[in-house]
């Protein structure tokens, strides 16, 4: 098994006053050569966004765009003409391919947005744009992994242009659970959400990352009341799409 450790405070960080914004991969003015993606994982955006604030429209093409909402609620509006709300227990995405724009703005006058903005390099370019969000709290379970994306339409959850899936958890203190590589060669990026956790010895704590890869599983401890997001890639970046 290989790893490699960030802990939440190497992270980059902007603050723009309506977005504070943290960059576990490098973005924006935050270029770290050691820091670029975790296999096709490329962008991992920790942000909070001030009441009423936002991103007005703007481009992307050819990325799996991720939005997995933590407090608040969030408007999205698209050129595919979705307007939609998306908050803590659903999850977003967005499979930009051809090209789209969107905004993001936070729907509360009096209080924060907190969401993670992720994105990965798909497999297929140039595909048609589409969108979809989904509640997860339907399958959620309690002190056990749960998918929310996989790379299958029929599969539970949302699913994107890759090889990939995602699993939240929410455990107890004491709790524990095994996670299974669902492709060979694949490595999984753990980002802690809340509390205390050890994986196979390495303990990690609020927005902590952790890659693993080369290995077929990995168990997990919780210390403290946690949550955890799991996000299985390929790592080479021959998976991405030309």
């Amino acid at each position: 098994m290989k790893t490699v450790l960030h802990k939440a405070d190497t992270r980059g960080h902007a603050d723009h006053g309506w977005l504070n914004s943290y960059h576990t991969f490098s973005f924006a003015a935050y270029q770290n050569p050691e820091r670029m993606h975790f296999g096709v994982l490329r962008v991992l955006n920790d942000d909070q966004v001030a009441p009423g604030k936002g991103f007005g429209s703007h481009p992307h093409d050819n990325m799996e765009i991720i939005s997995i909402p933590l407090e608040g609620d969030l408007e999205h509006k698209d050129s595919m003409g979705n307007v939609t709300t998306i908050k803590e227990g659903d999850v977003q995405v967005m499979s930009a391919g051809t090209g789209i724009f969107h905004s993001e703005y936070n729907k509360n006058d009096d209080k924060q947005v907190k969401f993670l903005q992720i994105w990965v390099f798909p497999n297929k370019r140039n595909v048609e744009p589409r969108y979809d969000q989904i509640s997860i709290r339907d399958i959620e379970k309690k002190n056990a992994f749960y998918q929310v994306l996989s790379p299958n339409p029929d599969d539970e959850g949302v699913w994107v242009h890759q090889d990939a899936w995602f699993h939240l958890g929410k455990f107890e203190a004491g709790a524990m659970d095994t996670y299974t590589i669902k492709k060979e060669g694949n490595g999984v990026y753990v980002f802690v959400l809340e509390g205390t956790v050890d994986i196979n010895g390495q303990q990690l704590e609020k927005r902590d990352g952790f890659g693993l890869w080369e290995t077929d599983s990995f168990d997990l401890k919780s210390h403290t009341d946690s949550r955890v997001l799991l996000m299985e890639v390929p790592m080479g970046l021959g998976s991405i799409g030309r």
